[in-house]
């Protein structure tokens, strides 16, 4: 692993079980959920989800310093559709994502800019990249 220059936060969460009826809790208990799988009617969430919500937020965020380098406002009503596919090959599990961005107001070349200029910086992007099939789509 290499050294960052400086660690900005550092999530701590303590799971048992895995994605068929386990259990997860952040050590500042803010984040407590339980995991059944995906499709089932288990009262928990799974790691797609989990993983869905967290790129789109921090999606968000990267268009906002994106459009800050870019001079230009993200729209109030910004949002990120997030859909994540867990895949099956023979018996090989993988991921791929769609990331389907709303940046209502903007000019559509400016809105692909603000857009791939994120995908650049989110932190979510850059661990993916080149891992999985990622397509970032502006509707």
């Amino acid at each position: 692993m290499t050294q960052a220059l400086k660690v900005l936060y550092t999530a701590r969460q303590h799971t048992a079980g895995g994605r068929d009826g386990g259990t997860s809790r952040s050590d500042d208990r803010r984040l407590d959920i339980a995991f059944s799988q995906p499709g089932s009617a288990g009262a928990g969430t799974n790691p797609e989800q989990l993983l869905a919500a967290g790129w789109s937020a921090c999606f968000i965020g990267a268009m906002a310093r994106a459009a800050g380098k870019l001079k230009v406002a993200l729209p109030a009503d910004t949002a990120v559709d997030t859909e994540i596919d867990l895949c099956m090959t023979g018996d090989a599990f993988s991921l791929q994502a769609r990331l389907n961005v709303r940046l209502p107001g903007l000019a559509p070349s400016v809105a692909r800019a603000v857009a791939d200029t994120a995908h650049q910086m989110c932190p979510y992007s850059k661990a993916t990249r080149g891992n999985i099939d990622v397509a970032i789509n502006v509707v």
